[in-house]
């Protein structure tokens, strides 16, 4: 960890800044409570609460339901969950507030004001582990960048708090492994960046991250394997079905569903459920997971998949791309509404405050504000802007913080099975905070 000089000054924002940035916390998470009361429960997160109460399997993380167990007696259900993210998510936007307000105050305010942007707040209700995955890294990220500049008592238990959650955020989405090392590399050197400890760390993180997720979900919570990453293997060999004219699955259909197979009936880039349960090319998982001839969690799909990516690149080629662009796009999934009709939904939808967030999403999608790929690019320029800053505070954590964001982002294209915004949730939190990090380290750098 870089040494800091404990002499060197750490100022303070002064009392109308800091009286503003505590107004607006408060603010923001009253607005939150009266928006997405008790919590925005998704399909995801109703499986991850049911599995507290029984076995726990890998499709979703069972990390998030052994957590979710531990803080349920604080409020039953949903609330609980509800409540420990939005302290994270209002917690570290107010962390960053307070610390670039010692540079320039109005920056503080600014921060906090990002906060209630659409593409950030309106999903800070929603319980899904993506989103709790977003604000655990987002806290350990401004937990670091707060202590940066303390005394060494702070800093140390601060860093350890932050790795803490960088690991944290791998059991909650394991394809984060990749993104993970450079997130790591600056909670241990939040003062300077430098691409040799990125390269130092870059391949024992990746395989420490995948020795932590399966050490901890098979060995300390004996978790069912369900084979989520046969979900990949399955998109990928539709698609590359639907690009090569070939069946590449490794059974044989009736002509009528190998008919389909070719046509976009079956093959939709934008997720892989219309082979697993929507009509009508449904019969594909079915067959995949048939009792007396099992397919899916087996090494046949595997070596289905490997003899089809090998053979057929350019369709794999085309399909991943395909799909990425879907990822990519402004028509992704946001808030999900078409389930509102449902009991279970009616005190969301009798809500005016929810329903206006969705009356505004409905108004802001076709502007690309809550397009992935503008949120991409967003990051990258931060990074550019950041790079002559990378051997200050302010160009490390941007640098480690956006950039882990455009790394977790890009790991989709390989690994995405569906166009969902909460996805790349991270990079927006990233971007966002990174922004004002970046004019905060031009501001001290100038004056």
């Amino acid at each position: 960890m870089d040494r800091v000089d404990p002499a060197a000054p750490c100022r303070s924002a002064s009392w109308g800044v800091s009286i503003a940035i505590v107004a607006l916390l408060a603010a923001g998470l009253a607005l939150s409570l009266a928006a997405f009361y008790p919590g925005y429960m998704s399909v995801d997160a109703q499986w991850v609460y049911k599995a507290t109460l029984g076995a726990l399997g890998d499709w979703q993380s069972p990390v998030m339901s052994v957590l979710w167990h531990v803080i349920d007696p604080i409020a039953p259900g949903s609330m609980s969950m509800f409540l420990l993210m939005l302290l994270l998510y209002w917690g570290a936007f107010a962390l960053v507030a307070f610390t670039v307000a010692r540079t320039a105050g109005w920056l503080g305010v600014v921060t906090m004001l990002l906060a209630f942007t659409p593409p950030a707040f309106f999903f800070v209700g929603l319980i899904w582990r993506d989103i709790l995955f977003a604000d655990v890294w987002l806290f350990a990220a401004a937990l670091t960048y707060a202590a940066a500049s303390r005394p060494a008592a702070v800093r140390w238990p601060a860093q350890t708090t932050a790795m803490l959650l960088v690991a944290l955020g791998v059991l909650l989405r394991p394809n984060a492994i990749i993104a993970a090392p450079l997130l790591a590399t600056y909670v241990m050197w939040p003062t300077a960046f430098y691409w040799k400890r990125v390269a130092a760390i870059l391949i024992p993180g990746i395989f420490a991250g995948y020795a932590l997720v399966h050490a901890v979900y098979y060995t300390v919570l004996n978790a069912e394997r369900s084979n989520p990453l046969h979900s990949v293997f399955v998109f990928d060999l539709g698609g590359i079905s639907y690009y090569s004219g070939v069946n590449e699955f490794p059974v044989t259909f009736t002509p009528e569903q190998t008919a389909m197979m070719f046509t976009s009936q079956c093959y939709n880039p934008d997720r892989w459920d219309y082979y697993w349960h929507i009509a009508p090319c449904d019969f594909v998982m079915q067959r995949l997971e048939r009792k007396d001839d099992t397919i899916f969690g087996t090494p046949r799909l595997v070596e289905a998949w490997r003899n089809a990516v090998l053979s057929n690149p350019l369709a794999y080629l085309k399909h991943r791309a395909s799909v990425m662009r879907a990822f990519l796009s402004r028509d992704v999934l946001l808030i999900p509404v078409l389930d509102l009709d449902e009991p279970s939904r009616q005190i969301h939808a009798q809500n005016p405050l929810f329903m206006a967030m969705v009356a505004v999403q409905n108004v802001l999608q076709p502007l690309w504000l809550l397009s992935l790929g503008v949120w991409l690019a967003i990051a990258i320029v931060i990074c550019a802007l950041a790079w002559p800053l990378r051997t200050t505070p302010s160009g490390a954590f941007v640098l480690g913080v956006s950039g882990s964001g455009i790394v977790y982002v890009l790991t989709f294209f390989p690994f995405g099975v569906a166009a969902d915004f909460r996805y790349g949730y991270w990079c927006v939190l990233a971007s966002l905070t990174g922004a004002v990090v970046v004019l905060a380290g031009r501001h001290q750098a100038k004056y």
